[in-house]
């Protein structure tokens, strides 16, 4: 097996960490052993060491929350990953689908003028706000 396959997804660790700090059944040594863990890999990512293709995973954990032919139970696991990275899955209180959907043609409408973004990209960004009637 390469390097790259027994690679431990940094959100999953993160998750599992949190997880044995709130449950009962683990011992105050164990609890104390993942706080530091924590705390050290909270400083690796402060620092830029943190692993490069983690935005790629929760982005891939966003997702799946809003695809249709995705099981309830791989929505519910991919909730479970993105809050134990901090990211907040509810909408805020008071915020509207309209609102919400604003943000995302104004998301598109910045990567058109991203030099970053790639032409599929750009090309994509177009086609979904033409389907919304904002261009």
């Amino acid at each position: 097996m390469s390097s790259t396959e027994h690679q431990k997804d940094t959100a999953h660790v993160v998750a599992g960490l949190k997880g044995a700090i709130h449950n009962p059944n683990v011992s105050e040594e164990a609890k104390q052993t993942a706080a530091e863990r924590l705390e050290q890999m909270n400083a690796s990512q402060e620092t830029g060491n943190q692993e490069p293709d983690t935005n790629r995973v929760l982005g891939g954990y966003k997702a799946t929350l809003h695809n249709p032919r995705t099981s309830e139970a791989a929505k519910a696991h991919a909730a479970e990953v993105l809050e134990a990275a901090g990211y907040t899955i509810e909408k805020p209180a008071g915020s509207s689908d309209d609102e919400h959907l604003n943000r995302v043609l104004g998301g598109y409408k910045a990567a058109l003028n991203n030099p970053n973004v790639s032409s599929a990209a750009k090309q994509h960004a177009r086609e979904f706000l033409k389907e919304h009637g904002a261009i």
